[in-house]
């Protein structure tokens, strides 16, 4: 897939409802310039699916067939081609629900739920003194912070992430150490935080409420990992409803990954 042609997955996802990112083309293709698969029948696209690559670590997503071609092989024959690229690896994905049983033919095991939340009031900013722009955080410091909340390096994804346009950041940072930060990014409708990743529910709930005051009355989206029960306290304790879920679910093993720091996952897209 070119990069012009990751515009046609991004557009069958808002087309789907799943909300994206204004600016997710671009930051999606600098994690993997390959990793993007499109199915054409002469110049005409018609389904796409991408297999991005972190190197140790493989995600799958925008797993999309244009509705009057479904049923016709198309969408796995994507399939094959992406767990092809990602041979070896271990592999993960958000799927919807109902095709949980789908995906465990090809190998893979349910991890858990991710959640979505979503939340649209009136919030004042808090005055919070350890809360900086991550722009004043050195990047290698925040790659460090970052490793061991992400099943591989992610640098290149990382660096395009935090400095994406209609984008807002934050880092919670005492005595020159890094305690959590998160990155808001304008959607089709209203904003998501993702990721939000912090050492402490109260860290979490500071970086929320900074952003969140931020998008001024309009909607915020919060992709929650259930068995965090803190990010559910967090949840509930804003009002936010759930609208949408899917189910984590790796192939080829099963990262250990610290959910308790993890409140709020990067995309349903690349992990």
């Amino acid at each position: 897939m070119r990069r012009a042609e990751l515009d046609f997955a991004i557009a069958q996802a808002a087309r789907e409802g799943w909300n994206p990112g204004l600016h997710d083309a671009e930051c999606f293709y600098q994690a993997d310039p390959q990793g993007y698969l499109v199915a054409k029948r002469g110049d005409q696209a018609l389904g796409c699916l991408s297999a991005v690559s972190y190197g140790t670590f493989g995600f799958l997503g925008l797993y999309i067939v244009l509705p009057g071609y479904r049923g016709q092989g198309i969408g796995m024959q994507l399939w094959r081609n992406a767990m092809a690229r990602l041979d070896g690896l271990c592999i993960g994905l958000d799927g919807v629900f109902e095709r949980q049983a789908m995906y465990q033919q090809s190998g893979f095991q349910f991890a858990w739920r991710n959640l979505r939340y979503r939340w649209q009031s009136a919030l004042p900013a808090p005055a919070i003194d350890a809360i900086v722009p991550l722009a004043e955080i050195p990047f290698e410091q925040l790659q460090h912070y970052d490793a061991p909340l992400f099943p591989a390096p992610r640098s290149a994804f990382l660096r395009a992430w935090i400095g994406q346009p209609d984008a807002l950041t934050a880092a919670w940072r005492e005595n020159g150490a890094l305690h959590g930060y998160a990155v808001m990014r304008r959607c089709v409708d209203g904003w998501k935080i993702g990721p939000l990743f912090a050492d402490s529910p109260a860290i979490a709930d500071g970086l929320f409420r900074h952003l969140a005051a931020q998008a001024l009355g309009q909607p915020v989206l919060l992709d929650v990992p259930e068995p965090n029960a803190a990010a559910l306290d967090l949840v509930a304790r804003h009002g936010m409803v759930q609208v949408f879920g899917t189910a984590r679910m790796y192939c080829n093993g099963m990262p250990a990954l610290p959910l308790a720091r993890i409140f709020g996952i990067t995309s349903f897209e690349l992990g």
